[in-house]
């Protein structure tokens, strides 16, 4: 299964993002994802010392900085 399949079977889940030059982690549920992996993120948070520290509500991510993507829960 390619990454962009895989991810998008993520839909509607929770997921944390470890982005590249960051030290915090964001937690959010998946709204959708692209063919570049380019992500929305809906109710997010950060998470610093595995403590959610501050609301971000909707984001995107920009698929070329993203390090690594996990379900959250699995």
């Amino acid at each position: 299964m390619f990454p962009t399949k895989k991810v998008q079977t993520l839909t509607g889940s929770i997921v944390q993002v470890e982005m590249k030059g960051d030290k915090h982690t964001l937690q959010g549920k998946l709204e959708s994802a692209d063919e570049y992996l380019n992500l929305h993120l809906i109710d997010t948070y950060e998470i610093v010392d595995g403590v959610k520290s501050r609301s971000l509500g909707s984001v995107i991510l920009r698929g070329n900085n993203i390090i690594m993507l996990s379900p959250v829960g699995e």
